[in-house]
């Protein structure tokens, strides 16, 4: 299976998170949200700028920076 950032996952394909990389606050955020490793998730929607994107996380929406999102390892 391949690993790629989280921010290259194409609309609407459902990838596992495998590795949360950012600094502990923010990671400790995450995973309060449920960005929990193993879990599906989903990019749904991308503002106009591309900045922030919408994701599908147990069966909330979540708009997360791009920077941020970009340190979140998923598996397709």
């Amino acid at each position: 299976m391949e690993t790629i950032p989280l921010t290259q996952l194409e609309l609407n394909t459902t990838g596992r998170i495998k590795e949360i990389r950012c600094n502990s606050s923010i990671k400790r955020r995450l995973l309060d949200l449920g960005f929990i490793p193993n879990t599906p998730i989903t990019p749904i929607m991308k503002s106009i700028a591309g900045d922030p994107i919408a994701y599908e996380i147990r069966n909330i929406i979540v708009a997360i920076r791009a920077q941020d999102a970009d340190k979140i390892l998923v598996s397709r």
